[in-house]
Order: structure tokens, then sequence, then C-alpha cells
């Protein structure tokens, strides 16, 4: 089952160092890396730039839709106002059904702010202790984790082709 993960970092280049750790341990197959995204927000900026780090046509990996929409509605719908807003609203009522919910975008807004950066990570097959060591140095928050199978399913159902 895989797991989706949002991780928090204080810096702005945060999550890159972490996801080149996890890059790492994956060649050493102690992780597996089904899909990743980067939110990195400079300071000074008016809103943060976003990135999906892996190939869509690799196995696993999430449509770029699911992460577009996502960070919409987290990010951009306080700048794009409330008719964007109320159309993004009705998109984010499938997030639900995949645990996405309110709670975590609000979870989300308030935590991802200007200088810090986040790392939404869904993985496989962590051997726990060892990557728990790897990345012991680095200074993050889990915003959230967690998605049960169902949940899965319906996530890869609604945004992969």
């Amino acid at each position: 089952m895989a797991t989706l993960r949002v991780l928090k970092f204080p810096t702005a280049d945060g999550a890159d160092q972490m996801i080149s750790i996890l890059s790492d341990l994956q060649k050493q197959e102690l992780i597996k890396i089904q899909d990743a995204a980067i939110v990195s927000w400079t300071e000074g900026k008016k809103k943060p730039k976003t990135r999906q780090l892996y190939d869509l046509k690799a196995l696993g990996a999430l449509d770029g839709a699911f992460w577009g929409m996502l960070f919409g509605i987290i990010f951009f719908v306080p700048i794009f106002g409330m008719a964007i807003g109320a159309a993004l609203g009705a998109l984010s009522a499938s997030f639900t059904d995949i645990g996405i919910n309110d709670d975590f975008i609000k979870d989300v807004r308030t935590k991802v702010t200007e200088g810090t950066s986040a790392l939404f990570l869904l993985s496989t097959d962590a051997v726990v202790d060892r990557v728990a060591e790897a990345i012991e140095e680095l200074n993050f928050e889990i915003v959230a984790t967690n998605l049960p199978k169902e949940q899965e399913e319906k996530l890869r159902e609604m945004f992969v082709h």
C-alpha cells in the first residue's frame, strides 16, 4: 500500500535536500518512490513554485492534473478569488474521498508559507529504520500521512490514465 506524506521544511530548499536523500535510498532499494512533488516558497516571492518530480509514464505515478489541482486548491485559491475558488471547491469535493479534506488543505496552507518548502511524497516499501537513520539530520515536520488501501485506489482511479 502506498503512503501519501506531506513533509514541511523550514527552508525553501529543505524539500530538495530530502528528495535527494530519498532518491539515493531508492537506488539502494530501501524505499520505493511512486511519485513526488515539491512546493518551494522563496523569501520575497508572492507565491510558491511547484513541480512534479517523476515521469508520468512510470507505473504508479500520478497524473500532473492531480498535483495541479491539489496545489491550486491549497495555494492559489486565495490569490485567484471567489469565482475560481467556487469552481475549484467542486473539484475539491472529490479529494475528500481520498482523505484530502478541508482540514488537510487548511493545515498545509497555514504551514507552508514564504521561506519554507514541502515534499508531497507517495511511496511504498520503506525500510523504516534505515530511512529514519538517513534523514535524522534534516529538520522537517510531518504535516499529513497515510492513505488506506481504498483511498489509494480511489486516488489512482481519479488521476492515472
